[in-house]
């Protein structure tokens, strides 16, 4: 059972997210706050496994109630539910500790997946605001100059800078000509490749090692 306590300070919002994951039987909301202290005073009795967090709020914002969750009780995964595509808030929500962030659009199921992975050690990241995301930490990430250690194929590249900008495996499919199958099987090759383990991570990888150039990821 996967506790989540949800952070969001529109209680309509709260009440939607709490009728959704509640239908899921893996899934016990064990409580809601409407800004950051709130959830921080109610994590001693609710004791989440998971915080959903949203980010603009009064009193204190889902950027530093992030931070001081993951500085508080680490074992505790923060995932940013939020309406900001590019807002800095959401580039400094990461850096804080946060595992993740969805956009609010995202479809039931897929956040219901997204919360089971994030505790499973997963990281989820909307396609919509990976790029910026990647490239915002590229910038900040050394470069190596060993490319032939990975030894990627030309069609493994190809899927790879794909992934990094962030597109899904049936939009990789439908670019490159191949079935969504074949495309899972290259992803999983790229992972043991390069050695990590989710999408977020290649995708990271592939900057800092200079597979993907920055510039495709505008």
């Amino acid at each position: 059972m996967v506790r989540v306590l949800i952070c969001d300070d529109q209680e309509i919002v709260c009440e939607g997210l709490e009728k959704i994951l509640g239908a899921d039987s893996e899934i016990e909301v064990v409580g809601t706050a409407h800004n950051g202290q709130e959830a921080l005073d109610l994590i001693p009795d609710t004791k989440p496994d998971l915080v959903l967090m949203d980010l603009k709020m009064p009193v204190m914002n889902g950027v530093m109630a992030t931070r001081k969750i993951s500085g508080q009780y680490p074992s505790i995964r923060v995932l940013i539910l939020t309406t900001y595509d590019g807002d800095e808030w959401v580039f400094d929500a990461i850096r804080s500790g946060a595992s993740g962030y969805l956009l609010k659009d995202t479809p039931r199921e897929d956040l219901i997946t997204a919360i089971k992975g994030t505790i499973a050690g997963g990281s989820y990241v909307d396609p919509a605001v990976t790029g910026k995301l990647l490239g915002n930490i590229a910038q900040r990430a050394p470069v190596s100059k060993e490319l032939s250690t990975f030894n990627l194929s030309e069609r493994e590249t190809d899927v790879l800078r794909l992934l990094a900008q962030g597109l899904s495996n049936a939009d990789i499919a439908k670019q490159l000509f191949l079935s969504e199958g074949t495309v899972r099987n290259y992803t999983s090759s790229i992972f043991a490749i390069l050695g990590v383990s989710d999408r977020t991570q290649a995708a990271v990888a592939a900057l800092r090692f200079g597979l993907v150039d920055l510039n495709e990821l505008d």
